[in-house]
């Protein structure tokens, strides 16, 4: 993917999205940021940054810390990098219209090459966050024809809890960027760029 399926499906002359253009490749360290996004369904965007953009998958149910939970992760497509401090509302008729926010970031090491590993469908990283941390995978199922179909898994390591669960989104529902709740962003409408 590019940011060519970005740019048609959003109009930045509506909404204060981020245009972005290609960067350099992420080097060390490389950006990741979870945002719960409040659109015709609520799902957390699970980003990392890769080949000067942000590859994006929609996470259902979001990021669990149990290491027994597959989540379904669809991707989407690719995003700029100064997504990655995008907090705030999405106007109506736009798409992902919606109140986005922002549930955790951090930096993300990779194991191996990971341009590699993402083009074979295994990317396995360790990911250092607010509220997120320690060995992960992503994982594409179905081979390429369904290629947007990947499971997020907690490796099983120091920082798993097994048996948590949802425990991890359904106790966590502020921003680590403001402290807000998705009510006091979509409230505040502020588009805020932090």
């Amino acid at each position: 993917m590019s940011l060519a399926e970005y740019h048609r499906k959003h109009d930045s002359s509506k909404a204060l999205e981020p245009r972005g253009g290609i960067a350099k490749d992420g080097k060390p360290p490389r950006r990741f940021v979870v945002q719960k996004h409040a659109a015709r369904r609520l799902h957390y965007d699970f980003r990392l940054e890769m080949n000067g953009v942000l590859k994006s998958w929609a996470v259902p149910k979001g990021p669990s810390l149990d290491p027994g939970v597959k989540r379904l992760a669809v991707q989407v497509e690719d995003h700029p990098l100064e997504y990655v401090d995008f907090e705030g509302v999405i106007p109506e008729g736009e798409y992902g219209a919606g109140t986005v926010l922002i549930w955790d970031r951090g930096t993300w090491v990779p194991e191996g090459d990971p341009v590699k590993a993402y083009e074979h469908g295994s990317l396995e990283f360790e990911l250092k966050g607010e509220r997120l941390h320690g060995r992960w995978a992503l994982v594409r199922i179905g081979g390429r024809r369904n290629a947007k179909y990947w499971l997020l898994i907690k490796e099983r390591d120091a920082e798993a809890r097994p048996g948590s669960g949802d425990a991890d989104v359904t106790q966590n529902q502020t921003s680590i960027a403001t402290g807000r709740d998705i009510g006091m962003v979509e409230a505040a409408r502020d588009h805020s760029w932090l």
